[in-house]
């Protein structure tokens, strides 16, 4: 609801506190309009079910009532059935940790659809989102329509960035 605070308190931060400042799933910026919500990827499997895991208070509880989802990462877990994702620790390195969502893009991706609005952190998210497309270019260039099992790590990737891997 428009005006609630959030308060997080998981394994990996502690103290912060957001406001919601949109309608969940509503009022999206322009250039972002994934196909996804977090509810249906965490259902159709990313990854490796080892995701939001220490954080579920934080979001709807419906969100994860379909979820795939699993105590260690588990690649059969993932929609195409294989890993694809890195460690955190590279993203840390590659500085792809923008503002205050330590778990990465999707960790800002639930924030953002849930309701919360930072706009220098949402801008640079979004940015990245749109240059992720790429990816579903190189299916398109490369695999013939309607081979879902072509190049099955980049549309495990694309769905965990909410676009949609079956282009």
């Amino acid at each position: 609801m428009i005006g609630d605070e959030i308060h997080v308190d998981d394994r990996m931060q502690s103290g912060y506190t957001y406001v919601l400042d949109a309608p969940e799933g509503e009022d999206f910026d322009p250039g972002f309009s994934p196909h996804h919500t977090p509810a249906e990827m965490l259902a159709m499997g990313v990854f490796e079910g080892k995701y939001l895991n220490d954080c579920r208070g934080e979001f709807p509880a419906n969100w994860f009532e379909g979820a795939k989802l699993s105590d260690r990462p588990d690649p059969s877990v993932n929609y195409f059935g294989i890993k694809s994702r890195q460690p955190l620790s590279v993203w840390r390195e590659k500085g792809w940790i923008i503002g205050p969502d330590p778990r990465g893009w999707f960790q800002w991706y639930c924030r953002y659809h849930l309701g919360r609005r930072l706009p220098d952190t949402d801008a640079a998210q979004i940015k990245r989102w749109r240059a992720f497309a790429r990816h579903a270019g190189q299916i398109r260039a490369n695999c013939y329509p309607g081979d879902i099992f072509c190049r099955p790590r980049q549309r495990q990737a694309l769905l965990q960035w909410a676009y949609d891997p079956l282009i």
